[in-house]
């Protein structure tokens, strides 16, 4: 399947490479090279990426891509997910996936990845497996190299050989406690007038569990049709989800994504924010930006960490603005107006008012620009999925649970 995995930052340089069969030169990657130069974007590169003999997969994460090399067709949404895993696999590792970390964690990097992959084909990738065969950094590893200690087990863990390889064994806690994340990513297209073009939601249910034992619990919801588009975790019995609809699972040990799904257009979404963007260029009227933003059936929540970004036409030499609250920075090199504050008060809208300068001897701009939206509204979820209660059935004790949503801005974009 994957023959060689590169890690390229955004500036071109190969950070590292993992063959997991004959190697590969590196002149390989000259068609992602190519296709990256096209791109003003680096999230604007295509996916998959075909050369003379090999396929190029990639995805961009963290200011990297993790490029997978293969010489035969597979299914590039499987590769995708497995690259996925491996930079979501160091970021639990290594609390973030960066390319000063990877570097400064090499040998762990090339051990885990060996022990995840078999001869390019996935075989390990429970975290809780991970961890048991090859240990995540701690200051003791400084105590170990002294000694000469192996960071790699010798024997499997015992959860390898069980028909629940997501759990080990032998887990106890003196407090047991498990908390419920539900987050949702609302991407949405508006136009002009307020209208909503295109609207969904990528949602995911994140669990933290710290349960002793081998518990097994049951997550019911009050609306549970919501979730009609969801990929689920290896734990979940789908029998239970299909005939009751309810979540039936016993947990791994730690963090994990219960399940993932989408909510499209066939719910009618209603957007918990409004945005009301007005911006003209004209010769006899002048240009000029008028921009309001405001909660919208929140449910009381505040909109936090809002951000509003414009990319400004080439011919744009400066912006004068003037905003009701928080702060704007121009940047002349790329063009690009940003306007943020941390909170939004929920009694009246925010705007940002001001002109807009063109250099001499340009020509006014045709249409105005998009508008981007970047927000999060804590403690309120948008497709109104509502958790009803979660129930541990194998256990006598009595944990501690709590539930949360977040809604998180995606890709919002206005037209203006």
């Amino acid at each position: 399947m994957i023959h060689t995995l590169f890690v390229v930052n955004a500036g071109g340089d190969i950070v590292f490479e993992k063959h997991y069969r004959a190697p590969i030169p590196r002149s390989v990657l000259d068609a992602f090279f190519e296709a990256r130069a096209k791109a003003g974007d680096p999230e604007e590169v295509p996916s998959c990426i075909s050369s003379s003999r090999h396929y190029l997969i990639n995805i961009f994460r963290d200011k990297l891509f993790f490029i997978a090399v293969v010489q035969s067709e597979v299914p590039p949404l499987f590769v995708i997910g497995v690259l996925d895993r491996i930079v979501d696999t160091f970021t639990d590792y290594f609390g973030q996936c960066t390319e000063k970390k990877l570097q400064q964690e090499t040998v762990i990097v090339y051990q885990v990845l060996e022990e995840m992959l078999d001869n390019g084909f996935p075989l390990t990738t429970e975290l809780n497996l991970l961890k048991e065969m090859v240990r995540p950094p701690t200051w003791m590893e400084v105590l170990d190299n002294i000694s000469g200690s192996k960071r790699v087990k010798e024997t499997l863990p015992t959860g390898q050989l069980s028909n629940m390889q997501w759990r080990r064994q032998g887990v106890k806690y003196a407090n047991n406690e498990v908390f419920i994340d539900v987050i949702e990513h609302l991407n949405a297209i508006i136009d002009r007038n307020g209208t909503t073009i295109a609207a969904e939601i990528e949602g995911k249910i994140m669990v933290k569990c710290r349960l002793s034992g081998t518990p097994d619990l049951l997550l019911t919801f009050i609306n549970p049709r919501i979730l009609d588009d969801v990929s689920f975790h290896p734990c979940v019995r789908l029998q239970k989800w299909s005939a009751e609809n309810v979540l039936s699972f016993i947990p791994p040990d730690g963090v994990f994504e219960l399940c993932s799904y989408l909510v499209g257009a066939q719910h009618q979404l209603a957007l918990p924010v409004y945005v009301k963007p007005a911006i003209t260029f004209s010769e006899t009227a002048g240009n000029r930006l008028d921009i309001e933003v405001g909660p919208k059936q929140t449910m009381g929540k505040p909109l936090e960490d809002l951000t509003v970004v414009i990319p400004m036409p080439k011919c744009v030499n400066s912006v004068s603005v003037s905003p009701s609250a928080g702060a704007w920075t121009f940047d002349q090199l790329s063009k690009t107006l940003r306007w943020e504050l941390k909170k939004a008060p929920l009694d009246r809208p925010v705007t940002l008012r001001g002109s807009i300068s063109i250099a001499a001897g340009e020509s006014i701009p045709d249409a105005p620009p998009t508008v981007s939206v970047v927000f999060r509204i804590p403690h309120f979820a948008t497709s109104g999925l509502k958790v009803n209660r979660l129930d541990l059935l194998s256990e006598k004790y009595k944990p501690f649970k709590g539930v949360k949503y977040s809604t998180i801005a995606g890709k919002f974009q206005v037209r203006a």
